[in-house]
């Protein structure tokens, strides 16, 4: 029988700012380097945001029309900002010019009168600059993709503790940018979504090792291989069959070329989530027969745009087919011990049969590696964030940690 923190797993797996300033030192500056008496007397002083609570579930959740005149698609501007997840890119894309983080005005707390007549029924998008705040991930991925809810704030509220600016509340859903606000501190990092081995990873279908370089932006002969793997094993379309044999040939490839390849926790929860997720999310909702043509693939991994007529799925899902696609080839979580060809697993690793295991070394490795001592504003919003993702599995039966204490 299938163990209850395994179905949780799949349930929320399957799926995986300009800022105005008055302060005296440089605006967008690192403050790495600095005392922890400094830090002290500076973070609190940071402009910055309260979190916003997480958004709800859709009041409709059924298939609609997302490529519309509300959300046309535009080119990338010279500013703007794209990652490693193509879902992203695409809703950024596809974005309203207006509501930028470049918009928001932070004395305010609100967007300009002369920006847009009424918010309250235009579904917003990421904004086009890739900048944007966790609450808008969320609302973005549901609108855009109907993805579930609890999974939508997990996986958004896990990406931004790690590669987020806690302090101003945005995260770049790509690299490193002032834009997102003052960093903390270090060892945080405050990268964006391209930070290699706290959300990103290695064995990705479409984007190179870290190891090799480039590890955000598409690489071509991997996604000829997407391609030719779909004709190969999908007929013509990305389908479960071609999920299973495209994530074992990624995973033997990071094996036999990649010194440093890492399929640790988090990493080998993503991977098999990332490899469902364009069955998931980027299939016409009219269409009863979940497969991705080769077609739209090309619009949503290379141009971040959704296809002409695009409606999202019927009901709100995941990234059901992570168990069918992790059944077919299975391997334990583990990495290149020494250099190529040297898989070793690692027993300390979660794994699909330890979701808390996940959950715990998530929370006390890897958040408590790069915030070991916060203070002020930023241990608050770590609290509260580190709330909000535990919010999202609260039916899991894992145990909440506060790690920084309670508000």
């Amino acid at each position: 029988m299938t163990s209850r923190p395994f179905v949780v797993l799949v349930a929320f797996l399957s799926a995986i700012a300009h800022l105005s300033t008055t302060l005296a030192f440089p605006r967008y500056a690192s403050l790495g380097g600095l005392t922890e008496r400094e830090l002290a007397e500076i973070v609190p002083r940071l402009p910055s945001s309260d979190p916003a609570k997480p958004p709800g579930p859709l009041k409709y959740n059924g298939t609609k029309l997302v490529y519309d005149r509300a959300h046309p698609w535009k080119p990338l501007g010279r500013d703007d900002i794209r990652g490693p997840c193509p879902g992203l890119n695409t809703l950024a894309s596809h974005g309203m010019v207006t509501l930028t983080a470049k918009s928001w005005n932070w004395v305010s707390r609100a967007w300009p009168l002369t920006t847009i007549t009424d918010l309250s029924n235009i579904e917003q998008y990421l904004p086009r600059d890739g900048v944007a705040t966790p609450a808008q991930i969320i609302t973005a991925v549901q609108e855009g993709f109907n993805m579930q809810n609890n999974l939508a704030r997990f996986v958004t509220y896990a990406a931004h503790i790690v590669d987020g600016n806690l302090v101003t509340d945005l995260v770049s859903i790509g690299g490193k940018t002032r834009e997102t606000g003052p960093d903390p501190g270090a060892p945080a990092i405050v990268g964006g979504l391209n930070t290699h081995a706290v959300f990103e990873g290695d064995a990705s279908m479409t984007r190179a090792d870290f190891a090799f370089g480039d590890n955000h932006s598409l690489n071509t002969t991997l996604f000829n291989q997407f391609i030719d793997y779909s004709n190969r094993f999908g007929g013509g379309f990305y389908n479960l069959t071609v999920a299973q044999e495209l994530r074992w040939q990624r995973i033997q490839e990071s094996i036999a070329t990649n010194p440093t390849f890492d399929f640790t926790s988090p990493r080998f929860f993503t991977a098999y989530a990332e490899s469902t997720f364009p069955i998931s999310f980027f299939v016409d909702g009219r269409n009863p027969v979940r497969a991705l043509s080769i077609a739209n693939a090309t619009l949503f991994f290379k141009d971040s745009k959704f296809p002409v007529d695009f409606w999202r799925p019927a009901a709100p899902s995941g990234a059901e087919g992570i168990a069918e696609v992790f059944s077919a080839h299975p391997i334990a979580p583990g990495k290149n011990a020494n250099g190529i060809n040297s898989y070793t697993p690692d027993p300390t690793s979660a794994d699909f049969s330890t979701f808390c295991l996940l959950y715990t070394n998530f929370v006390t490795r890897t958040v408590g590696g790069l915030y070991p001592n916060p203070k002020g504003v930023l241990k608050r919003n770590l609290i509260i964030n580190l709330g909000y993702l535990y919010d999202a599995i609260d039916t899991s039966g894992c145990t909440e940690l506060f790690p920084y204490g309670t508000l």
